[in-house]
């Protein structure tokens, strides 16, 4: 699966270079010059990564990472500050702050790379989806194959997400909203009963193999995937 690469600086030329360097390794690059246009980016989908600029007009980087830290939805995003402010205490505050690396200006088109590669590795197998096992289900992003005790399991489109999305984060409840963030994104225009009907459809495709019963209803809370018995 393709990375995908968030560039949040205010220079131009720049994002260019950036633009270059990652494209060159067959990340997919999205660009914003500001934080508002970062938010806009984010809605529609999280990138794997954020490069983000710590000195830009408006909402500076420090104040956009904390935000990022303080939302369910993006907590774990992983975040590269760059910068030309390079004492000690400014990185320490960086980091302090959320971030999770630290780069310098004037900075190697080479290493800035390498260091993405690097933290992709870490955070997602630089784009490598491992599979997934819960209890007798598994899921293969890779080859988008379902199986329960080994019987292949027709599931497709926005249901295979909505599970993917569930068997990533196993016995975790999630509300209406939530899963509307994470599996369609923010600027996704629908209704939270519209989980709903997903649920039930996701339901129907793993009843004939006994799936269904692993998706939880947490009444007043939302829904889970569990392979632990309870009522569901």
């Amino acid at each position: 699966m393709e990375a995908t690469i968030l560039i949040v600086e205010d220079e131009p030329s720049i994002r260019q270079l950036l633009h270059t360097a990652l494209s060159r390794e067959g990340m997919r690059v999205l660009e914003a010059a500001n934080t508002s246009l970062a938010d806009a980016h984010i809605a529609n989908g999280l990138p794997s990564l954020v490069l983000l600029d710590w000195m830009m007009p408006g909402e500076s980087g420090i104040s956009y990472v904390r935000r990022l830290r303080r939302d369910d939805l993006t907590r774990e995003l992983t975040v590269i500050l760059l910068t030309a402010r390079d004492g000690e205490a400014d990185v320490i505050n960086g980091l302090d702050a959320g971030a999770d690396d630290y780069i310098t200006k004037p900075f190697s088109p080479r290493e800035l790379v390498s260091r993405v590669k690097a933290h992709l590795r870490r955070s997602e197998g630089f784009g490598i989806e491992q599979s997934l096992q819960v209890g007798p289900l598994a899921l293969d992003p890779q080859s988008y194959t379902v199986q329960m005790n080994g019987r292949n399991l027709q599931i497709k489109g926005s249901e295979f997400r909505l599970l993917k999305f569930m068997m990533e984060h196993p016995d975790r409840v999630y509300s209406r909203a939530q899963l509307l963030d994470h599996v369609w994104g923010r600027n996704a225009f629908l209704e939270e009963r519209t989980v709903d009907v997903h649920i039930l459809r996701l339901r129907k495709l793993l009843k004939p193999s006994g799936a269904d019963k692993l998706v939880k209803t947490i009444r007043g809370a939302g829904y889970k995937l569990s392979a632990d018995d309870g009522s569901s």
